[in-house]
């Protein structure tokens, strides 16, 4: 038995204070109105700037008139007719540039003689200006889908292998070495420590390579794209038509934040052991 007096404490003693958890390691809580409130504001700004002058409708059109102008895409059809090729391209390119460059970045990280003969090659090729190698892909493979799928491939594989093997660097050595004293295995220890470890590193190289890809997309469509929201923006721009640009960029944006809801939605999924 236990000798702990179990009795409550005396009349007059001081009462206890509960202490706060102070432990919660700078995790980041989420505050998803502040994002949005943040564009409602903008988008009143700019809507009240230009009902009142302030804002010429030289530089910035209305979002009223912007809002109708989705109407419109959306009634005629031309906004499916011209999302969906976009999206398409997207897709193979960026799935085709990421996954390739994830295994590459694997495989330098742990190999160091295919480290020693790609990595050189990678930074050779990291600082080049895709949008300058378009003219290329024309050349190799044809004005059509194909250019561009490789144009957005290529400009998604460089920066994931340099984000995949810089993740794989930074695996914290001491994990590594505690499984090997408890003696597991080379593929264990990739499977249980390097690739977990890493991948907070590669899904954040991942956010920029796509948006990367979203940046190349439109300017693979502006170069021979009947459809597509590149080639919309560029025929909303050569007729200065304000409206169907800013509509276009709109398009763009929300893009961009479906990208990154997604990986964001991944990153939860797979790296809910760092709560």
């Amino acid at each position: 038995m236990s000798d702990v007096s179990l009795t409550p404490p005396a009349a007059g003693a001081a009462p206890t204070r509960t202490i706060a958890f102070r432990g919660g390691g700078f995790a980041p809580r989420s505050h998803r109105w502040i994002g949005m409130a943040v564009f409602v504001v903008l988008i009143l700004i700019a809507e009240w700037g230009t009902r009142t002058g302030w804002i010429t409708a030289l530089t910035l059109p209305r979002p009223s008139d912007v809002l109708k102008t989705f109407g419109e895409l959306y009634s005629s059809g031309l906004l499916l007719k011209h999302l969906g090729p976009s999206l398409s391209r997207l897709a193979v390119g960026a799935a085709l540039g990421a996954s390739v460059g994830v295994c590459v970045g694997i495989l330098i990280g742990l190999f160091s003689y295919i480290r020693s003969g790609l990595v050189p090659l990678v930074a050779a090729l990291f600082p080049i200006p895709k949008i300058a190698l378009l003219p290329l892909f024309v050349i190799w493979f044809g004005i059509g889908e194909g250019s561009k799928y490789a144009l957005i491939a290529f400009g998604t594989f460089t920066p994931t292998v340099v984000a995949t093997y810089g993740a794989v660097d930074n695996v914290d050595r001491t994990l590594i070495r505690m499984g090997q004293s408890f003696g597991l295995s080379w593929f264990s220890i990739v499977r249980k420590i390097v690739l977990p470890g890493a991948m907070p590193g590669i899904l954040s190289g991942l956010r920029i390579s796509l948006a990367i890809a979203i940046i190349l997309l439109v300017a693979a469509e502006m170069l021979g794209a009947e459809y597509g929201i590149g080639a919309y923006i560029l025929q909303a721009g050569s007729l200065y038509d304000l409206e169907r640009l800013f509509a276009g960029v709109v398009i763009l944006s929300l893009l961009g934040v479906l990208v990154s809801t997604v990986i964001g939605a991944i990153e939860r999924r797979v790296l809910g052991w760092r709560t």
